[in-house]
């Protein structure tokens, strides 16, 4: 018996805890390793209780709907906890100025908050319909589409460290930036979605929504007209991780990637999008080696005809294969 599962029996867990876990399973790009062990929490009580009892210095990775990482052929060393359907919970509870408040867990899918809100006539969250990934990812990465971004509605987040505790923390507490949210309290360290040995790394696992007020059926013409948009420019049918870079500064990333001939370049299943540049799409047998291998060359083509250096937004994790 391994020391996870022993010490998990100890603390009377409720989650399921899988072994070899294929992690194109659990990634957008279907592509990828699988994960040494894989642990599904039942709710965020199980979650804290199973940090309480995990090993100190083995790899935690946490994932949500892998819609914004590309893991390794190699796999993921220690243990990942998949939050989809596991942090699951939504509710409101209303606000004095008409509008709402609501709470959403960290493996809540974005466009469920888009649509939990617009049947609760609240306005401002249709642009999370816009989002492929989870509520978790969001909050970390400060998603947002079309000039709108998570943090824009934040009151409160949730987190968690390696330990267990859970935190209450405020905006505040945070540098909110361009994808880019850092913690800046001296009590931890940033939120990271893979950690290593450090007690001190917090994940998000919930946050607290303020919406205003609006009506149903004008937020749901919102969301259709942004679904539509998003259909008729990204390759929605192919798999594919979202945005691959970060726009510069006074550019768009998707621009720059095209201007240098790369749209529909391929390494082995993998393919910049034809549709949209700053997309890469697994043509049905990419490795997680041919996507990287792809990012790279067009950064480095990127750089060299423009003088830019492109910056990922996606996260690459995990051991090569």
């Amino acid at each position: 018996m391994s020391e996870v599962k022993h010490r998990a029996e100890e603390i009377s867990l409720h989650g399921e805890m899988r072994y070899q876990e294929p992690m194109r399973r659990h990634t957008s790009w279907h592509a990828g390793g699988y994960a040494q062990r894989a642990y599904v929490p039942f709710d965020l009580a199980d979650l804290s209780r199973f940090l309480r009892g995990h090993p100190a210095g083995e790899a935690i990775t946490m994932i949500g709907l892998g819609s914004n990482v590309l893991i390794r052929d190699g796999g993921l060393r220690g243990t990942t906890v998949l939050l989809h359907r596991a942090l699951s919970e939504t509710r409101l509870s209303s606000a004095p100025d008409g509008g709402g408040v609501i709470y959403a867990e960290a493996g809540v899918a974005a466009p469920k908050l888009a649509r939990f809100a617009a049947q609760n006539k609240l306005d401002g969250a249709e642009f999370f319909a816009g989002i492929p990934g989870t509520i978790g990812g969001a909050i970390a990465m400060n998603a947002g589409c079309y000039g709108v971004e998570t943090w824009d509605f934040i009151v409160s987040v949730t987190t968690v460290d390696r330990l267990g505790r859970l935190r209450e923390r405020a905006p505040e507490d945070y540098e909110i930036g361009y994808r880019s949210v850092k913690l800046n309290v001296s009590d931890a360290f940033s939120p990271e979605i893979e950690s290593g040995d450090d007690q001190s790394t917090e994940w998000f696992v919930a946050a607290h929504f303020a919406f205003g007020p609006g009506e149903t059926a004008a937020s749901e013409r919102k969301i259709k007209e942004l679904l539509d948009r998003r259909l008729a420019t990204q390759p929605v049918g192919q798999p594919n991780a979202g945005s691959v870079f970060r726009n510069p500064t006074g550019h768009h990333a998707a621009r720059l990637i095209e201007s240098c001939g790369l749209k529909g370049l391929t390494i082995g299943g993998a393919q910049v999008s034809t549709k949209h540049a700053n997309f890469i799409v697994n043509l049905g047998t990419a490795s997680a080696a041919d996507i990287e291998n792809l990012i790279d060359k067009v950064q480095s083509v990127v750089k060299q005809q423009q003088g830019i250096e492109l910056e990922r937004e996606i996260r690459i994790i995990g051991e090569k294969g």
